[in-house]
């Protein structure tokens, strides 16, 4: 499908007041194939902190029988999203929220497929205390550290301490006293791998030298992962499974035998922080639109809101970018703002106030914690909207 013009947008979503949220099903049609050739023959694990809407979850969900469970980031949205149907969830975060994980016990006792992730004997006791309350047994998955270690150099994130197989069989060892949990997973998420872009604009050498650290570290993963086994298998422990991954790592961490399933989350969006990877380019399926407020310049235009900053370093890589029409961008000295965002123009279209101009988000999931829906977009079919989970009033922090 070759890609959409300022005019494409304009003439479905004629009508809607902006600022508004959309989703191409057209490009997300596409993009689901493609992650799914990525991901080899492995099961899909898709991440809800990147779609964050139920609709989205359940089309993702029919398009495919290799999409298998949710990886989700809080307990209270795991509890929620298990009492509206889901199943087989892997919260990928440890939480000492009681409340949830009560409510995710009684999802249990219910027969529902359910893990808690631990790195630490804190951890893994405060969830025996509440499931031996609760009557109920929970399912653990330990998060083995992923992170390359270089002189003056941590390539990777800082989440768990479990960094060696030692430290795993430690750990393991002491779950005979925690009657009330399963160790029965494990989770090895490479950061530095699928987050990290070896494509960047104007950075030769960085490029050159992400890729060979991602070269040594995918490496050292697989002989990481191999060891976990093995030290847990010499416990008498089976492992249900093995998750690894993420969009910007499928193709390496695919590739690894001690992975029983990958998981996928901002490639079916494609936000910004995508496009800067050497191996595949997603479409953008997501979009914002502001409309225009002000010309106070020629050349010069302001949009009403805007400031929907990515997380994680600040950078300006984290700022949404204006995408159509061609030939917008941001102001050096002012970025997005919180009400307005001032815009430079040199295209041919011509603007005129009170119309939508469209943006990307840097992130995928984030972008639906702005907005109440996603208006769907499909050809030149009439645009349908979907709540997203603040929509349905839910928010997980």
């Amino acid at each position: 499908m070759t890609a959409k013009t300022y005019q494409d947008y304009l003439r479905v979503l004629a009508g809607q007041q902006a600022p508004y949220a959309l989703l191409d099903l057209d490009f997300l049609d596409q993009n689901i194939q493609a992650l799914l050739k990525r991901a080899g023959k492995l099961p899909v694990r898709i991440a809800s902190k990147s779609i964050r809407c139920r609709w989205v979850l359940d089309y993702l969900f029919r398009a495919s029988p290799q999409f298998q469970g949710l990886m989700t980031y809080s307990a209270a949205e795991t509890a929620w999203l298990a009492s509206e149907g889901f199943d087989n969830l892997l919260l990928a975060y440890p939480s000492f929220d009681s409340a949830a994980i009560r409510a995710i016990c009684a999802h249990r006792r219910a027969g529902k497929q359910i893990w808690l992730m631990v790195d630490s004997a804190q951890q893994a006791s405060f969830l025996n205390q509440i499931a031996d309350a609760e009557k109920t047994q929970l399912q653990i998955c330990l998060d083995i550290d992923m992170s390359s270690d270089y002189p003056g150099l941590h390539f990777g994130v800082w989440r768990s301490p479990l960094t060696r197989p030692e430290q795993v069989i430690d750990l393991a060892k002491q779950f005979l006293q925690w009657p009330q949990l399963k160790l029965n997973a494990c989770m090895g998420y490479e950061a530095q791998i699928a987050g990290v872009g070896d494509a960047m604009a104007g950075q030769m050498a960085k490029n050159l030298v992400v890729k060979q650290l991602k070269g040594h570290s995918i490496e050292q993963l697989k002989l990481r992962r191999r060891r976990v086994c093995e030290a847990l298998s010499g416990l008498g422990i089976e492992l249900a499974l093995f998750n690894g991954g993420g969009t910007g790592s499928l193709e390496s961490t695919a590739l690894d035998p001690s992975v029983t399933e990958v998981t996928v989350g901002s490639g079916f969006y494609a936000p910004t922080l995508f496009d800067h990877y050497s191996q595949f380019r997603h479409l953008p399926a997501a979009l914002f639109a502001l409309p225009l407020t002000r010309q106070p310049a020629p050349g010069m235009y302001t949009c009403f809101s805007g400031g929907y900053i990515a997380s994680g370093s600040v950078g300006k890589e984290k700022l949404p970018t204006p995408c159509l029409p061609s030939g917008l961008s941001l102001l050096d000295n002012e970025g997005a703002g919180e009400v307005q965002t001032p815009l430079k123009y040199t295209g041919p279209e011509p603007l005129k106030l009170g119309a939508p101009v469209f943006f990307r988000h840097a992130k995928a999931g984030e972008l639906c914690e702005r907005f109440n829906q996603l208006w769907l977009v499909r050809g030149e079919a009439a645009p349908e909207p979907v709540l997203t989970y603040r929509g349905e009033g839910q928010c997980f922090g």
